[in-house]
């Protein structure tokens, strides 16, 4: 036993080191990776949000561009360590996660809302006789003169702005 005491001492807190180096770039990942899918599966068309949910997912929002770039730099220098004694199934997922954690430091940059909410550019208007709405359907309506239209909430929901003109009179619609 005191032969072989020495030479597992070292082991075991190698052991014990490695295995903090990959629960702390598993916390730093999975801190990357939060900071931009989160607000992305709140704020998503045709779901229920509460104000809670989006109050949590502006905050996130607001700050994923600096801490998801800390958290892949973290990860960056805990991976370096860890995929020199990892095996390949472990370095696998290593390039996998720093992948996924790359993608989401990027993604926290753009403004990725505007393609999921993007204008209508050219509506097209029908009279209500020839309109396909279900009678239960809800709707904005807006009425200058003589003029009237009618903007679907269940486009609007989706799209959220519409540039028009009404009786001469350019508006912006938004739901």
């Amino acid at each position: 036993m005191s032969a072989s005491s020495p030479i597992q001492e070292p082991d075991r807190k190698t052991a014990q080191l490695r295995s903090l180096l990959w629960i702390v770039f598993f916390i730093c990942a999975l801190s990357a990776i939060a900071f931009f899918f989160i607000p992305a599966f709140i704020i998503r068309p045709f779901r229920h949000q509460t104000p809670r949910a989006l109050s949590l997912a502006m905050a996130l929002r607001q700050r994923a561009p600096l801490n998801t770039l800390i958290a892949t730099l973290a990860c960056l220098f805990f991976a370096f360590p860890l995929w020199r004694t990892a095996t390949r199934w472990r370095k696998t997922f290593l390039a996998f996660t720093l992948l996924l954690v790359t993608f989401s430091a990027v993604m926290a940059r753009l403004n990725y809302f505007e393609w999921m909410f993007h204008p209508i550019a050219g509506a097209r208007f029908v009279s209500q006789s020839e309109s396909k709405l279900d009678p239960k359907e809800m709707i904005l309506a807006v009425r200058f003169g003589s003029e009237a239209r009618a903007y679907p909430i269940s486009q609007m929901a989706y799209h959220h702005v519409l540039n028009d003109e009404v009786a001469g009179l350019p508006i912006a619609v938004t739901y």
